[in-house]
């Protein structure tokens, strides 16, 4: 090692020093364990995967959402009355099967396409701000009212960003201090 004042010292590679309570021996499970974390945090900020998690936790709470509101549905029972007891819980487990699988598809897709266009914002402009979620709630929000014409992108745009707002908001608050 050199002795040279404010330079920074210089390792082959493979050879750094190791962190504390790790040995020579230990030396080669650490790397390997150090190439796989490298591997997960890169395949974790990258906006392919941040989608993918986004769009598939959509369709999970989109589900659990219609299977709990499917609790409250009123059942005729005049509708099914001539269906057997079993053949009544498979058509009403059916129902509910549907629904759930069409409620998580819409918050799947939803959770998917704003994850998506925020990550891409964050990404391009490289900060972490209030205006990222903001964009792409007004982005995420005019493509979802696309069919329902020009007023309602601009409507759907200004009303999903500000909700992006008040919810990035109320996730970056400063906590009070007094615990």
């Amino acid at each position: 090692m050199n002795n040279l004042p404010l330079v920074a010292p210089v390792f082959p590679a493979g050879k750094e020093p190791l962190p504390p309570g790790i040995s020579d021996e230990d030396r080669e499970n650490y790397l390997q364990a150090k190439k796989y974390q490298d591997y997960m945090t890169m395949g974790m900020e990258s906006c392919v995967a941040k989608t993918v998690i986004a769009g598939g936790g959509g369709f999970v709470i989109g589900a659990f959402f219609s299977l709990m509101s499917s609790s409250f549905a009123y059942e005729d029972p005049l509708l099914r009355q001539n269906l057997s007891t079993q053949q009544k819980a498979r058509e009403i487990f059916k129902e509910m099967g549907r629904g759930m699988y069409k409620s998580g598809k819409g918050f799947g897709k939803v959770g998917a396409l704003f994850a998506g266009i925020e990550c891409v914002l964050e990404s391009y402009r490289a900060k972490n701000d209030i205006v990222n979620p903001v964009a792409a709630g007004v982005v995420a929000g005019g493509i979802l009212a696309r069919n329902a014409g020009p007023k309602a992108v601009v409507g759907g745009g200004l009303a999903f960003g500000a909700f992006s707002a008040a919810i990035d908001l109320f996730l970056r608050r400063e906590t009070s201090d007094d615990d």
